[in-house]
């Protein structure tokens, strides 16, 4: 921590930052955020969702960072609360430090966080006619980041759609946690009762979200704007019942349990343990499985080749990756280890297939979110042709369909 204060006139300005980030000295700290506009060559545009604070948005050699000025002392205890979400790799913003300002006139404080890159406020959902395809979507990722928090015992206490992002994930979308200034964390899961709270708070907030946008025209005619919100619930509920219910088996029956953990890493989730209990008649045990965060593909994508991908986008890859291990096993009549087919995958498929689709990158692209549009085209085209048309005539018609 480091404080500021070049003269009498000048706020009193302490500085509370990761290392590895800008300095941010040479913005003007003796203003409040609403009037940097035309002060700071720094500023930038970027799309923001409905917020109570003031927010900006700073350049720094081409990264984004967003400052969001709020009273004393609350960005410094929500940079505390993200650092630990962080932790605990829930998705959502990166905090990067907090910088308090006091004058004799206000006492304010600042949170800095990473721009969240390639992602989008819930109101381009609605607004942006190409992206109408992805509402639905946003409702299941609503009901999968919630789960997620109360897996991990954190509690919400403001589940909105403004406080929400989204990034593309594999013709879906992945739901990060934006403002976390009302969340609490708790040693284990969310209690029962705060979790109906935070679907509570969801659902009423939600339905009013969109009744807004209902108001304004921004949504088709017969929305339903009131059902929206059980809808996610609905689904909330449905998740939560297949990763947390308990199963009773048999002797005999150990191939369960691999079953288990092999169903909820399908759904993303990472298994950090299993317990079991002997139920008090007969030889049968009660099982229950432990799920840590939703990053199953990802991790597993990434310690394989190094590429960063989101949870869905990672499934898909890591999908090719076994076809292509079955295929070498085959082909050579020996088991092919999942690192050696990870390697073929990478060197002979995805680093190909993006050199293909130089024409279509434009800068800060997401390249696997690309990749696996060129996957959803082969789909489309193999359906087309009733049979697999193999990938590289997937890529050449996905160049010369797209290309500008």
């Amino acid at each position: 921590m480091s404080t500021v204060n070049p003269g009498q006139q000048s706020p009193e300005i302490q500085f509370s930052l990761r290392a590895g980030h800008p300095e941010f000295r040479d913005l003007p700290w003796n203003l409040p955020l609403t009037h940097w506009a035309g002060v700071s060559p720094r500023l930038e545009e970027a799309p923001r969702g409905v917020t109570r604070h003031v927010i900006v948005f700073i350049n720094y050699d081409g990264t984004l960072y967003t400052l969001k000025e709020m009273p004393a002392g609350l960005a410094e205890k929500e940079y505390d609360l993200l650092t630990q979400v962080e932790a605990i790799r829930i998705p959502a913003v990166t905090p990067i430090g907090h910088v308090s300002v006091r004058s004799a006139q206000d006492h304010t404080s600042v949170l800095v966080t990473r721009y969240l890159e390639h992602s989008i406020p819930y109101r381009s959902l609605f607004m942006t006619s190409s992206l109408v395809g992805y509402r639905n979507h946003l409702l299941d990722a609503m009901a999968g980041l919630l789960v997620q928090l109360h897996l991990t015992g954190i509690y919400w206490g403001d589940c909105s759609l403004s406080n929400t992002l989204f990034r593309r994930d594999a013709g879906a979308l992945q739901a990060y946690l934006v403002d976390a200034e009302t969340a609490a964390i708790y040693p284990e899961r969310t209690p029962a009762s705060l979790r109906h709270q935070d679907l509570d708070i969801m659902e009423e907030t939600v339905d009013g979200e969109l009744a807004e946008l209902a108001a304004a025209h921004m949504l088709s005619e017969g929305f339903p704007t009131h059902d929206t919100g059980a809808y996610i619930r609905l689904r909330y509920q449905s998740l939560w019942d297949e990763i947390t219910h308990e199963e009773v088996i048999g002797p005999g029956e150990s191939y369960r349990i691999q079953e288990r953990i092999r169903a909820l890493n399908a759904l993303g989730f990472s298994v950090e343990g299993v317990e079991f209990s002997k139920v008090k008649l007969g030889d049968q045990i009660r099982l229950r499985v432990l799920v840590a965060d939703r990053n199953f593909h990802r991790d597993q994508l990434f310690d394989l080749t190094g590429l960063e991908a989101e949870e869905r986008q990672a499934r898909l890859m890591m999908n090719e990756i076994q076809e292509l291990r079955g295929t070498l096993s085959r082909t050579n009549n020996r088991s092919t280890p999942l690192g050696v087919a990870a390697y073929h995958w990478s060197v002979n498929v995805y680093q190909p297939t993006i050199s293909r689709l130089q024409p279509l990158i434009k800068k800060d692209m997401n390249l696997a979110e690309l990749y696996c549009q060129v996957l959803e085209h082969k789909w489309y085209l193999s359906e087309k042709a009733r049979h697999d048309v193999g990938h590289t005539a997937a890529v050449e018609d996905y160049v010369q369909r797209f290309a500008e």
